[in-house]
């Protein structure tokens, strides 16, 4: 943290409250720093709203620097952990199938929690892939129990983000992963729609003016091509739907000639063919 400048700030609720809301309350004239507070003290609604963050294992992370490098610093510092009972489960864990090394005496613990074994060489072994426990579901005595016996750490002792405030605005930490192509693509997605209540509604805006002039313009080409009324663009169409329509005519003609020539050549291998076949059993005299 220090190298990018970052201050992390870890302490007891109740101290960093009383903290906090001693610099957002009013000064009063018993207060020992009346006179240096009461030209410069303001009211600042921010401050509030980290005090009611203060819940739990919470510390405060002050920076001027960009937010993400602060969420690599703390994703790069993970730690397993064990499952420990009668906390909730952050993700669900799935033992898979195959040898744990534990003792048949054993086998008490996979019934209670309803998983199929065998014993193969005076082991046991799970034969399916199960879900040990759910995410949020709060842990047993006796799942704790079996993956401690097999020695399975399924969780992670990290840091989390859990609000990111700016500006005195608090928001998700899901604005730490919008990139550029997420803003773009959101940008992209309110234009379509604000096109689309245009062109429904009549009501013009900018974005939806190329939409007006090219149906405008498909208007015009249909009355051109239907009347004599002519005009350069449109003359370009008709004489490249007049090429088309004659490149379109000549292709059959060009497709029965190819047809022709390679029925004939079939016809002359057929021949030759027929003469070798001759030719191997004597000739004429056959």
């Amino acid at each position: 943290m220090r190298a990018i400048d970052a201050l992390m700030i870890c302490g007891k609720n109740t101290m960093m409250k009383a903290a906090i809301n001693s610099m957002n309350t009013a000064p009063e004239e018993d207060d020992e720093d009346y006179e240096e507070r009461k030209g410069s003290w303001e009211h600042k609604p921010h401050l509030d709203k980290i005090v009611n963050q203060l819940k739990g294992n919470t510390s405060i992370i002050f920076t001027n620097g960009d937010l993400i490098d602060i969420q690599n610093i703390l994703d790069s510092q993970v730690r397993e952990a064990p499952a420990r009972v009668g906390s909730l489960a952050p993700k669900e864990v799935v033992i898979k199938a195959g040898p744990t090394g534990l003792d048949p005496k054993e086998t008490g613990f996979f019934q209670k929690l309803n998983i199929a074994t065998k014993i193969m060489k005076a082991k046991i072994e799970i034969i399916y892939d199960c879900k040990v426990i759910s995410e949020g579901e709060k842990i047993s005595p006796s799942q704790a129990s079996l993956l401690e016996k097999l020695k399975l750490r399924p969780f992670e002792y990290k840091m989390t983000v859990k609000r990111v405030m700016m500006d005195g605005n608090m928001y998700d930490p899901a604005v730490l992963t919008i990139n550029e192509e997420d803003v773009l693509g959101f940008f992209a997605k309110g234009v379509s729609n604000m096109t689309a209540l245009s062109l429904g509604s009549g009501f013009v805006t900018a974005s939806a003016a190329p939409h007006l002039i090219m149906h405008s313009f498909k208007n015009l080409a249909a009355i051109s091509f239907a009347t004599d009324f002519m005009f350069p663009q449109a003359a370009a169409l008709k004489a490249a739907a007049a090429a088309g329509a004659s490149a379109a005519a000549a292709g059959p003609a060009k497709t029965e000639k190819a047809a022709a020539k390679v029925e004939e050549e079939v016809e002359e291998d057929e021949d030759a063919d027929v003469d070798g076949a001759f030719d191997l059993f004597g000739g004429d005299d056959y």
